[in-house]
């Protein structure tokens, strides 16, 4: 994995530096609020409804076990003894005080974290396939282009203010795991018909009140070129994207109100006047990053036949979270942060001490964060799996449901969200508590369920299968139903099914959507969004709301 350089060691200290000064400003008075805010978003630092929020980076997803032990450590020290992993590959912690928060950069800053850039009108956090470097249908680790993008748009001093935040995501496989058609703007990595190694370049994806799938802008742009062309496009957005309205100023308006022709060519334009400049990648410094990914030395004595116990439990663990690696002696493992009842994507320090220590004697020390909230060993030999599956059966951390539907993507809502309408994580407990047989999950099979607390889709409800928006309708919640959303490579927008359902019957819903599935399916093998995409909509709201009331 990448590691820190002269420039950002110097670049993280003299900013923790910078923001200690700031919150001693604001702790004096001499900041007001309103003063520090800007500040503190530039530092990753959130004030949600009860406490300061610290969303720190996990670029690309990538953690070492040192720099798990340090976030285990700081939610112990100086949070509530746990974090909240991200669908942004990030981590949060929702009960540091303010005048920690100096303290706790340092301690980021002693394992090669920072919390730049994951708030604010600026470049976020760039995320990638939580396989990366591993899946066995990859055609290019992704990570060595996320860490160029990251290392360029760090700071970058035309994009620190754009019209508003911006997202980008890589994908190496042509199965899309990044989610790349809802970001502003998403990569994915191909050959041409000579083996030249470059991108399909999608623009103009994304969630919130204005849910859009990106649209295909360029099917190849090489290697070479990647900056510059990303520079063209972000030089675009900043030179048209609007700023009179919050609402509308995301690059996914400006294709919309452009036209995706339109905005081509002011791209290609702007691409073709610096496409020779200082941004052409020099092949040397795209391979030395490269460096910084090479896989791990694989153990060539674990070849072979791998005898495995015949627990059935360890066998549907294998089914669900085991997934296939590039070495056919290996295997990726997904640790589900999803427990029957708990909370989507939260980890105590305990947990995350465990991982750090399965992770270095099993995974070379290496841990991804995938977008769906749950942790990944990405080097697993076959052969450890068993000892694997039994240090998380002592853990806790054993849920065989990756993939199923209690691998709820829920938003920290109304219990913590100072923009939040409606509670996301109650909702998400009794579903996954109505949903908890381990049989009941398999008969089901691949199904996705994502909750969002506000339009603002933290939850990504909108590429669910089965997504749920909370709203307030005149001081009660509700909770309004949408089908068919999917966020991969056959990316959809889901649509909304009828009038909602309060808290107390959204749950009774979801089982009457799934039992309705189950019914009416074509065969076991037809999973819930291929049986929705042939079925259509109907069935479903009149199970819903009975045939005389699907308009309403």
């Amino acid at each position: 994995m990448y590691r820190y350089d002269e420039f950002d060691h110097a670049f993280v200290r003299a900013r923790t530096e910078q923001f200690r000064d700031q919150v001693r400003r604001r702790l004096s008075g001499e900041l007001t609020e309103d003063e520090f805010k800007p500040l503190r978003l530039m530092n990753g630092v959130y004030l949600q409804l009860h406490a300061y929020m610290l969303r720190v980076a996990v670029p690309y997803g990538t953690l070492s076990s040192r720099q798990m032990r340090m976030l285990a450590r700081i939610a112990r020290e100086y949070d509530r003894g746990y974090g909240h992993f991200t669908t942004r590959q990030n981590i949060q912690y929702n009960w540091p005080k303010l005048a920690d928060i100096p303290a706790i950069l340092d301690l980021l800053a002693e394992v090669e974290m920072h919390a730049i850039q994951t708030s604010g009108n600026c470049i976020r956090n760039v995320t990638a396939d939580h396989f990366a470097g591993a899946a066995a249908d990859e055609i290019a680790d992704p990570r060595p282009y996320a860490e160029i993008i990251r290392q360029w748009s760090s700071l970058h001093p035309e994009f620190t203010f754009l019209p508003r935040k911006f997202k980008v995501a890589v994908s190496g496989a042509e199965r899309d795991r990044a989610a790349i058609r809802v970001h502003d703007i998403g990569l994915q990595i191909k050959r041409d018909d000579t083996g030249t190694l470059g991108f399909e370049v999608w623009v103009g994806g994304g969630q919130g009140r204005t849910p859009m799938i990106a649209k295909k802008i360029r099917d190849f742009v090489a290697e070479e070129d990647l900056l510059a062309y990303l520079e063209a496009i972000l030089r675009t957005y900043n030179r048209y994207g609007r700023r009179d309205n919050k609402y509308k100023a995301r690059i996914k308006i400006l294709v919309h109100e452009t036209g995706i022709d339109e905005l081509k060519r002011d791209i290609e334009a702007e691409f073709e006047d610096i496409r020779d400049g200082a941004l052409k990648l020099p092949d040397d410094a795209v391979r030395a990053i490269e460096d910084y990914f090479a896989p791990p030395a694989f153990d060539v004595a674990v070849a072979g036949e791998v005898e495995e116990p015949s627990d059935p439990v360890f066998a549907a663990w294998r089914e669900t979270n085991v997934h296939a690696h590039k070495v056919a002696d290996y295997a990726s493992v997904t640790i589900s942060l999803k427990p029957i009842g708990g909370i989507p994507g939260d980890a105590t320090a305990e947990e995350m001490e465990v991982v750090a220590d399965i992770a270095e004697r099993y995974a070379f020390g290496e841990i991804r964060v995938s977008h769906e909230q749950n942790l990944v060993l990405p080097h697993v030999a076959r052969r450890d799996l068993p000892a694997v599956h039994a240090a998380l059966i002592a853990a806790g951390l054993e849920e065989a449901n990756a993939g199923l539907i209690t691998d709820i993507i829920a938003c920290p809502g109304l219990d913590y969200c100072a923009l939040a309408n409606a509670r996301s994580i109650p909702v998400s407990q009794r579903l996954s508590e109505r949903f908890g047989s381990a049989e009941r999950q398999r008969e089901i099979g691949p199904l996705s369920i994502k909750i969002s607390g506000c339009i603002n889709a933290c939850g990504h409800h909108h590429v669910g299968h089965i997504g749920i928006l909370g709203v307030d309708r005149k001081g009660e919640e509700l909770y309004q139903i949408t089908l068919g959303g999917a966020p991969g490579e056959d990316a959809a927008i889901g649509q909304i099914v009828g009038r909602g359902f309060s808290e107390t019957d959204v749950v009774d819903a979801v089982e009457t959507i799934v039992d309705t599935y189950l019914a009416l399916r074509d065969s076991p093998e037809e999973p819930f969004l291929a049986a929705y995409r042939r079925l259509g909509d109907q069935p479903f709201k009149e199970a819903l709301y009975g045939p005389a009331r699907t308009a309403a």
